[in-house]
């Protein structure tokens, strides 16, 4: 079923270049596809981005929480 759809497809296409303008039809599709393709690896690429930033802001607040004890000290008068 699914080899005869895909026949289907391409008798589709085939006929579709035949047509004027279906070649640059055809071109603009597949332009397309590709473009998304690569939209595709680059929200992947900001989920990673986004792990990152979570993490960085974690040490920072870490960082923060040491560095208050040690400016609390200092303020006071010896």
């Amino acid at each position: 079923m699914i080899a005869r759809l895909a026949d289907r497809g391409e008798e589709a296409l085939h006929k579709l270049a035949e047509l004027p303008g279906g070649t640059k039809a055809l071109k603009a599709f597949n332009e397309l596809r590709e473009r998304v393709d690569e939209l595709g690896k680059k929200v992947r690429g900001i989920d990673r981005l986004e792990a990152r930033i979570v993490k960085l802001e974690r040490e920072l607040a870490a960082l923060k929480r040491q560095a208050k004890p040690r400016a609390a000290r200092k303020s006071t008068p010896s």
